[in-house]
């Protein structure tokens, strides 16, 4: 669920002519979508705890999903720009549903919105760099930051989707989400403003 440049990029058919479409790893990417609605439906009950339970379940198999896709289109050479073009896609939908449900259900709030925004806005922004450089043919490589940004802040948002129903288990799981969530908002600013810096040069470097 991080934003990272997928592998996907050439082949149009696998050997005996099966579109590439039904993939394996377009299939998994097409889970982690279909997972979107459905995280999101057990968070419209945050005071039930199975609710949050079904809902963590959901979100880590679609965490190993955004994993297990880009290493099979390597491993398998089945890539394709329909995976190319789904996975990121995916990965922001199912954050920023994450977000707003549980800003909704009150586990996320207060000062912490801010953290939500910023991440928020940052995904607006890398997506629309990406477009703009993507019309020049410039590629916007991840860095080991944004790598880490992205682990920092799926951690975080399982501990705050367990939230309270953690809490019962093991005392502290929702400031301890808290804590991850503003130290993945700190790397988002950084990370944002350094591809923000890549963006503006080629911007600057296009005009006469």
């Amino acid at each position: 669920m991080g934003e990272k440049v997928s592998p996907r990029l050439a082949a149009a058919a696998l050997p005996g002519g099966s579109s590439l479409a039904w993939s394996l790893p377009n299939i998994l990417t097409y889970g982690r979508v279909a997972a979107v609605p459905v995280v999101a439906g057990c968070l419209f009950w945050p005071e039930l705890a199975e609710a949050r339970w079904l809902a963590l379940c959901f979100f880590v198999a679609a965490g190993v999903t955004d994993f297990l896709d880009g290493y099979f289109a390597r491993a398998w050479s089945q890539q394709s720009r329909l995976g190319q073009m789904l996975d990121p896609i995916a990965d922001k939908l199912l954050v920023a549903s994450v977000l707003v449900m549980l800003a909704a259900s009150h586990t996320i709030e207060g000062y912490s919105l801010a953290a939500a925004i910023i991440i928020l806005c940052r995904e607006i922004l890398v997506s629309g760099l990406r477009e703009f450089l993507a019309g020049l043919k410039v590629s916007l490589p991840v860095s080991k930051v944004a790598k880490w940004k992205t682990t920092v802040q799926l951690v975080a948002l399982g501990f705050l989707i367990a939230g309270p129903a953690g809490d019962e288990i093991i005392p502290g799981v929702t400031q301890l989400g808290l804590a991850l969530f503003w130290a993945a908002a700190l790397l988002t600013l950084y990370t944002g403003w350094d591809y923000l810096k890549s963006g503006l040069k080629e911007a600057i470097s296009d005009c006469p």
